[in-house]
């Protein structure tokens, strides 16, 4: 827990953490009203999945883009500028009247929220090489608690709010509030200049040693962004629950348990190694993963809940090594890998949605299952290649 202490008693440290705290917070309280939107726009699962593509779209627009307008700015700018961005953006997928406008305004928000992924992760890559310290881990652990926070508290407060759009106002002010008075911690970083640690040019080749890596984030972000989009309509179309709270528990606890494991994950990577802990979190993730295949609705949310915990080490070890990259810098390696773990983020929504479409929601889970053993094999992998 040294990483958390340092967060909570270092303002360098807490404002990064906090704009990972801000994204979640906003696309939590957005997936609590995923349903309704789609209820309101009278769509299917397959033409909610395409919408939701629209902001992957976003999202593969901007991953080459990312690293450019960083270098040009700097990343503690690109961070608080982004965030502030992404959350006026996300105002507007629930007030669109049409499914046309859903689409094209979940696209500019996957713009904003590629960009705010990955400027915060290489601002906190930065700071800890510059500090020696290590803090990722707990970084995401604030991302996490943030989905504890929009979905969590959203979930109970939902019933207070008749319009969407006042309820996402509410998120907006607090997180661009928040931000406003925690800015100036890391807004002059400009983190690492690209010419001290780059060889040449930014190309595939440089990229050929982190492509293990982006394909287990791909993987395992896009099982994240599956759980969030999806935990909700899973709880009430398969386990078949009606009431609005508790349909919201299985993203609730999957949130929860990730925050507590990434509170915990930084002192548990000195001692046993990134690739380590990867196979361990996959393990825990094929478990959780089975427990929801059951649909019993204690199972399920306990199994949402292990998924969580198991997942929670997984990302900021894999960013963490992207940082590391030799040849690279960390600005360049986290948005190589993180950029497409985002994108893997926002795919997996819409996959899974043409999966229902084809059979059911139980089939798009199973689909998770497989995703998290094929990222665990390729864990093994490259763990027997370093050892």
């Amino acid at each position: 827990m040294n990483s958390l202490k340092l967060i909570l008693t270092t303002l360098r440290y807490f404002g990064p953490a906090w704009v990972f705290a801000s994204l979640n917070i906003i696309i939590g309280t957005w997936v609590l009203y995923i349903p309704k939107v789609r209820a309101t726009l009278a769509i299917d699962d397959a033409q909610l999945g395409i919408a939701l593509f629209c902001f992957a779209l976003g999202t593969m627009v901007m991953i080459p883009l990312s690293s450019w307008i960083i270098g040009k700015i700097g990343v503690g700018k690109t961070t608080f500028f982004s965030v502030i961005l992404f959350s006026l953006l996300f105002l507007i997928p629930v007030i669109m009247p049409t499914y046309l406008s859903l689409c094209i305004s979940l696209f500019f928000v996957g713009l904003a929220g590629c960009l705010t992924d990955i400027s915060m992760n290489a601002l906190v890559s930065d700071i800890e090489q510059e500090d020696a310290v290590h803090i990722m881990s707990a970084s995401h652990g604030f991302f996490s608690l943030g989905g504890v926070i929009g979905a969590g508290i959203g979930s109970i407060i939902i019933i207070y709010f008749q319009v969407p759009v006042m309820h996402m106002i509410c998120a907006v002010v607090f997180v661009i509030g928040t931000n406003l008075m925690l800015f100036k911690a890391y807004f002059s970083i400009h983190g690492k200049k690209t010419e001290k640690k780059v060889k040449k040019s930014y190309n595939l080749k440089l990229m050929k040693p982190l492509l293990g890596l982006t394909i287990i984030a791909f993987l395992i972000m896009g099982s994240e962004g599956a759980i969030e989009h999806w935990s909700k309509l899973y709880l009430q179309d398969v386990v078949a629950i009606t009431s609005e709270k508790i349909s919201g528990f299985g993203f609730v606890a999957f949130s929860a348990m990730m925050t507590l494991g990434r509170f915990l994950g930084d002192a548990i990577s000195k001692r046993f190694g990134s690739l380590i802990i990867i196979i361990g979190g996959c393990l825990l993730g094929i478990l959780g993963f089975t427990a929801v295949l059951t649909s019993q609705l204690v199972i399920t949310i306990a199994g949402f809940g292990l998924v969580g915990l198991g997942f929670s080490v997984i990302i900021p070890e894999l960013f963490r090594l992207a940082g590391k990259a030799d040849g690279i810098s960390s600005a360049q390696g986290i948005s190589f890998v993180a950029g497409f773990g985002y994108l893997g983020f926002l795919l997996s929504p819409p996959f899974l949605g043409f999966l229902s479409k084809i059979d059911s929601l139980q089939l798009s889970f199973i689909a998770l299952l497989i995703a998290t053993v094929i990222a665990m094999i390729i864990t093994f992998f490259l763990n027997k290649r370093v050892t």
